[in-house]
């Protein structure tokens, strides 16, 4: 059964799902949880190394069933990892029972926010060591249109480039809350 009031969050690492999230959550009075801290709390590691030791694929046999675990729940705003909807299961069970959201930001902007960051194991050398800045983007770019045909099938596509997070939140808000109340009349009206 679909729950309009599951909000799911998708986006590339950096487009804001992690900050956004929780001020989202508190701003429609829902429950927020990132999927990635709910996986790295169940197997008592992160996902660094969860990868390490285990691999990507295990990592996303995790992601699966927490997703599994969450899709019955109402209320609720759950960050993804940016590589979730890549599984056909996950992105199923989303699309079925929840609100798709996609936070949209430019590779540029990507770039920016994650440049410096070592904890994203997909954006990261061999070695474990950062990248430089053109590697960096240039992985964005092509994990980015790889991934970018299921965000743009979300519910509700949001640019976060250049908002202040008060204003993304309060606008977001705002277009979650019309398409809950649109939902709900659509289903009054099959009924």
């Amino acid at each position: 059964m679909k729950h309009y009031s599951l909000i799911f969050l998708t986006g590339f690492s950096g487009s804001g799902k992690s900050t956004i999230g929780p001020l989202l959550a508190n701003s429609l009075g829902f429950e927020f949880i990132d999927l990635d801290k709910s996986i790295e709390q169940a197997a008592g590691k992160s996902i660094n190394r969860i990868f390490a030791e285990e691999g990507e694929a295990a990592f996303r046999s995790l992601e699966l069933k927490t997703i599994e675990a969450i899709v019955s729940r109402q209320e609720l705003v759950v960050s993804l990892g940016g590589g979730v909807l890549e599984n056909d299961l996950c992105f199923s069970l989303i699309r079925k029972h929840g609100t798709l959201v996609y936070l949209k930001s430019s590779p540029e902007i990507l770039t920016m926010r994650l440049q410096h960051k070592t904890d994203r194991p997909l954006l990261k050398g061999e070695d474990g060591n950062r990248l430089p800045r053109e590697v960096v983007e240039s992985r964005i770019r092509a994990l980015l249109e790889k991934r970018e045909p299921r965000y743009l099938k979300a519910d509700l596509v949001f640019v976060t480039d250049a908002k202040k997070i008060g204003t993304s939140v309060e606008e977001l808000t705002r277009k979650i809350e019309r398409h809950i109340r649109r939902a709900a009349r659509n289903n009054k009206k099959e009924k």
